[in-house]
């Protein structure tokens, strides 16, 4: 795929990225409530979601996406409804027994299928790939490397923001160490993640 069509849809893509939607306010609440490490997971089922939205919009699949919406409807309430256990969790956390470290007991997959079921139910996601991503790539010509160039541009974007809002919010944690601020930090992450929750599921 030449050049300025690559250069357009990493632009277009990294402003998507960026703008915050469900996906960056469930990161940044993750890493606010556990650390770096407790956020990764979200990021990489983020990234999972994409790659699959990509696949669907590359190969022509978004007509028979459309005959799974009942199963897209059950993954996105699904995925809040996870969501809103973390916040729950947050909320009623203890803070002098916690640390900025993940959880001990909650297992990564379970927030990185949490992080899949968020971006297949996101509105902002589905947008991009199924309506903006033809108007930017010409799908009619792809081929298997402009295919592999595509899903490299996704990958380090996404990971690079995603990681990054992690990182800054896992730092603004590690900087409050006392139980009042992580009893804050932990209520603010609460509220994220409920926003963040009915987001997916308010069309």
């Amino acid at each position: 795929m030449d050049l300025v069509t690559l250069f357009t849809f990493t632009i277009a893509y990294a402003i998507a990225v960026l703008v915050p939607g469900p996906g960056v306010a469930a990161v940044v609440a993750r890493a606010l409530g556990g650390g770096f490490a407790s956020a990764f997971p979200m990021v990489l089922g983020i990234l999972i979601g994409d790659l699959l939205y990509l696949v669907v919009a590359v190969f022509g699949l978004a007509a028979l996406a459309m005959h799974f919406s009942a199963v897209f409807i059950v993954v996105r309430w699904a995925g809040a409804l996870y969501l809103l256990y973390i916040a729950y969790k947050f909320w009623t956390a203890r803070p002098d027994a916690e640390t900025v470290r993940a959880r001990a007991g909650e297992h990564w997959s379970r927030t990185l299928l949490a992080g899949v079921a968020l971006t297949l139910g996101n509105p902002k996601t589905i947008v991009f790939y199924l309506a903006l991503l033809p108007t930017v790539v010409p799908l009619d010509q792809m081929t298997a490397l402009a295919f592999a160039e595509l899903t490299a541009i996704v990958i380090v974007v996404l990971l690079a923001i995603g990681c990054g809002y992690a990182f800054l919010a896992a730092a603004a944690r590690d900087v409050f160490r006392s139980p009042v601020a992580l009893g804050r930090l932990n209520k603010t992450a609460a509220a994220i993640m409920t926003a963040a929750a009915a987001a997916v599921v308010w069309r």
